[in-house]
């Protein structure tokens, strides 16, 4: 399965209309899309930034989509004062312990690895992370998105609160910095967000 994440960054007085802009116009655009499973949005209301992600039954079909998006995207950029960027992944990895509520908080760390190391950074991730992810503090799901053509990778690990993340930090913190030395994986971002709309139906992968 694939995804299409659209980041866009603004005022951070605009985000409550951001929000119900993506609720009421972008969703339900982009369901009536063919191929579409999903929708997710992430917010940081400091910095004014939030992550639009839409899932896609394959390839062929996101890419179909990608003319029909350009105005939604657009108008996004335009009720926050900002600009955006967009970025193609496959989804390489989903699980979840449990369905995300309102209140649920995610961390997203973005990295980056040798394209010829991806395959092998996958299964360490699937084998030594996972297990280990599930006995986090109030652990919701994890994704992993990759681009193997530049070795980008994204990571969003969903807790339960804002709480239960804080909780988790020491264990979590400890966990990526030993997979980030085992694996050589460069971490270049990293950033926590409100999860406002999940309604990203991937099934699980792992």
């Amino acid at each position: 399965m694939y995804a299409r994440s659209t980041t866009v960054r603004g005022n951070p007085q605009a985000m409550d209309d951001e929000i119900a802009y993506v609720r009421n116009d972008v969703m339900p655009a982009l369901q009536g899309m063919s191929g579409c499973v999903g929708i997710s949005m992430l917010c940081d209301r400091d910095a004014g930034r939030c992550i639009i992600t839409s899932a896609w039954a394959d390839d062929t079909a996101m890419h179909a989509t990608e003319q029909s998006v350009v105005d939604l995207r657009r108008r996004a950029a335009e009720i926050m004062d900002g600009g955006y960027e967009t970025q193609a992944w496959e989804i390489a990895v989903m699980h979840r312990m449990h369905e995300a509520h309102d209140g649920a908080r995610t961390r997203v760390i973005w990295g980056q690895r040798m394209p010829d190391r991806m395959d092998s950074n996958l299964e360490d991730f699937r084998m030594a992370m996972m297990p280990r992810m599930e006995e986090l503090p109030g652990f919701c799901s994890v994704s992993l998105m990759i681009d193997r053509a530049s070795g980008r990778m994204v990571t969003s690990v969903t807790y339960e609160s804002r709480d239960a993340m804080m909780r988790a930090n020491e264990m979590a913190d400890s966990m990526r910095e030993e997979f980030s030395r085992s694996t050589g994986m460069e971490i270049t971002d990293m950033a926590e967000f409100d999860l406002v709309l999940h309604h990203l139906r991937v099934p699980e992968l792992v």
